[in-house]
């Protein structure tokens, strides 16, 4: 009897546990349905507003890109500005430099040329201002010397190269 009550005993905790795990298991597939429904409402809901979220938001890509480009241009002009200042800067303060470096080598050159002997360009052109003068001096001299040849054979007074081929021919 033990045995058959063992048995009976058994066979209703089986039979509890597995309404529990019936009940359990319904539990469970509703809440699942639930959820898929759920997931196919959400899925209809963003194909029908789907279009009108990605037209919003390429409107609002469209300004950001707008402004961003705004903004980055200005950055741009005045990152310009500033180098062209720069360089501005720079290519003075080299031309500066270029001078100093070109006038040093002038002086250089010019003192070994003249520890050479080598005339300067000052030292020409004073030469061609003496000469010019010198140039002007003869030619007022010759100018004067022309008039008193004449004048001397208008009087009759003959030139002494002249009379000497003429005392040749005599001798």
């Amino acid at each position: 009897m033990v045995k058959k009550l063992k048995q009976m005993a058994d066979k209703k905790a089986t039979s509890a546990a597995g309404l529990f795990d019936s009940a359990l298991a319904g539990t469970v597939k509703d809440s699942a349905q639930q959820i898929w429904l759920a997931g196919l409402g959400a899925f209809s809901k963003a194909q029908e507003e789907g279009g009108k979220v990605f037209d919003a938001l390429v409107k609002e890509g469209v300004s950001l890109q707008r402004k961003t480009q705004a903004v980055a241009e200005e950055k741009i002009g005045e990152v310009t500005s500033k180098m062209s200042n720069m360089a501005g800067d720079v290519t003075a303060k080299a031309g500066q430099h270029w001078d100093k470096l070109e006038s040093i080598f002038e002086e250089r050159v010019s003192k070994s040329l003249n520890k050479l002997g080598v005339p300067s360009a000052k030292d020409v052109d004073a030469l061609v201002k003496r000469i010019d003068a010198l140039s002007a001096q003869v030619a007022k001299l010759s100018k004067g010397a022309a008039a008193k040849t004449a004048a001397a054979r208008s009087n009759g007074v003959a030139k002494p190269a002249a009379k000497r081929a003429a005392a040749r021919k005599s001798a």
